[in-house]
């Protein structure tokens, strides 16, 4: 998991065992403490991980704005595309991590 700043271009980069809401929400809290700054937004694409009531509440909690890709508008997440493509695929490549390794990748 990817969140960037698109002003300062801060990023803090996460692995989930599992693309569901289970595993996104312990994670998402721990990259939102981790920003040096007050988070304002948050933008995602159109995922049902994202698009929950857990999440929202959570970002309702910590007075964070909600917004969304349009649907099958990748570009819409251009900044953190690029930076999946710069940094993630770089250092980790295009393959499958078997998810017994993402609690080492975070580590890391």
């Amino acid at each position: 998991m990817n969140a960037v700043d698109e002003v300062t271009q801060y990023e803090i980069l996460c692995s989930v065992e599992r693309i569901s809401e289970r595993y996104l929400i312990p994670v998402l809290e721990m990259q939102i403490t981790q920003f040096p700054f007050v988070i304002l937004g948050f933008h995602t694409d159109n995922g049902s991980e994202y698009i929950n009531k857990r999440v929202a509440g959570l970002l309702n909690k910590l007075l964070i704005e909600l917004t969304k890709s349009r649907a099958r508008r990748s570009n819409d997440n251009a900044l953190v595309e690029s930076k999946n493509g710069s940094i993630v695929r770089k250092h980790l490549g295009y393959g499958h991590i078997p998810q017994k390794w993402a609690p080492l990748v975070n580590e890391f």
